[in-house]
């Protein structure tokens, strides 16, 4: 299968809309602080979606049904993930105590410097796969690894926000006050500068989402080898996650087995891209540095196993909450 030719101009042009729906995003719905409501964002989730689709269709359109697939497998994978993710963001919240029409700030800041931190992390693997194959058996064991971990740990309660490295580097360094001045990231006390809890929270999540790039990366790149698209989807999933935030915030505490489904795609992913790697091998102490005939799984069964593992998985956990809406569900 050739590879994806994606000239600067493409990359450019697709970099300036992403960026553009973002900026459109923050000066239409974001500058001015409010608490969205459930219409708002339900709306401008299923929008974002929409455009994601669309990309996926073009991609189809262009390259093929080979690579339309491999886009719409790794954009599924990112959006389940970063649902994860919303977890943690709830709790983020709720430690700064964050106003709620101050969160889509702390939340739109946060996914673009996370966009940015991956695109970071997608040039590195790019350039690390493309000068070694054997990459690919590191991705697969640490994803196979992380499958286990989340298994594992499952129903623990997560690390405090309180002890969040960067968060506990700047209370050591920085003068920090207590009290929020509207969604000022930096105050004036006394003629003193001092940091809001509304940059601590900025911090956390930025900091959060370096660790969260470092499972979805490898997880993509066991879907596609295309940077162009591991970059897209992972742009489109990060997308209209503010409004999803806000969607199912009351819906998440419902999905107590979504860290299952996620460990199994996870796990999956990782043999595929150890199967890939031994197909692929070039590491003289296996095989004698020859190419090891092994099935390699395609695209459209990748597809089939992600969709069908997250509709059983969110079926099952509302099945099992059904009636429990008031009640807190430990996840």
């Amino acid at each position: 299968m050739k590879p994806v030719h994606v000239s600067l101009t493409t990359w450019l042009i697709t970099i300036a809309v992403i960026l553009g729906l973002f900026v459109f995003d923050f000066f239409a719905h974001v500058r001015k602080p409010h608490a969205p409501t459930l219409r708002e964002s339900g709306f401008w989730s299923a929008v974002f979606i929409a455009i994601a689709i669309v990309f996926g269709v073009i991609v189809f359109a262009i390259w093929g049904p080979t690579y339309g697939g491999e886009y719409f497998a790794g954009y599924i994978t990112e959006k389940a993930l970063s649902v994860d993710n919303l977890f943690v963001f709830v709790i983020i919240m709720a430690t700064f105590a964050v106003p709620r029409e101050f969160q889509q700030k702390v939340l739109t800041i946060g996914i673009v410097l996370a966009l940015a931190m991956r695109g970071a992390f997608i040039a590195v693997g790019a350039a690390a796969i493309n000068a070694y194959s054997w990459v690919f058996y590191l991705f697969g064991i640490f994803l196979i690894y992380t499958a286990i971990k989340l298994i594992r740990d499952h129903g623990e309660e997560p690390e405090a926000v309180s002890e969040n490295r960067m968060v506990k580097i700047v209370r050591k360094f920085l003068p920090v006050h207590d009290e929020y001045d509207g969604d000022k990231l930096v105050t004036r006390i006394d003629g003193k500068k001092m940091i809001t809890p509304m940059l601590l929270a900025l911090i956390a999540i930025g900091f959060t989402d370096i660790l969260f790039a470092l499972d979805s990366i490898p997880a993509i790149y066991g879907l596609t080898s295309e940077p162009y698209l591991v970059f897209t989807a992972n742009a489109f999933a990060l997308m209209g996650l503010r409004q999803l935030f806000f969607l199912i915030g009351g819906l998440l505490e419902r999905l107590v087995y979504l860290s299952y489904g996620l460990s199994v795609i996870l796990a999956f992913i990782g043999v595929k891209l150890v199967l890939h790697a031994l197909h692929e091998n070039t590491l003289s102490w296996i095989n004698g540095g020859e190419h090891v005939a092994v099935p390699e799984i395609s695209t459209g069964l990748s597809l089939t196993v992600i969709v069908g593992v997250l509709v059983v998985t969110t079926v099952a956990s509302l099945l099992k909450t059904r009636g429990e809406e008031d009640e807190p569900v430990k996840r």
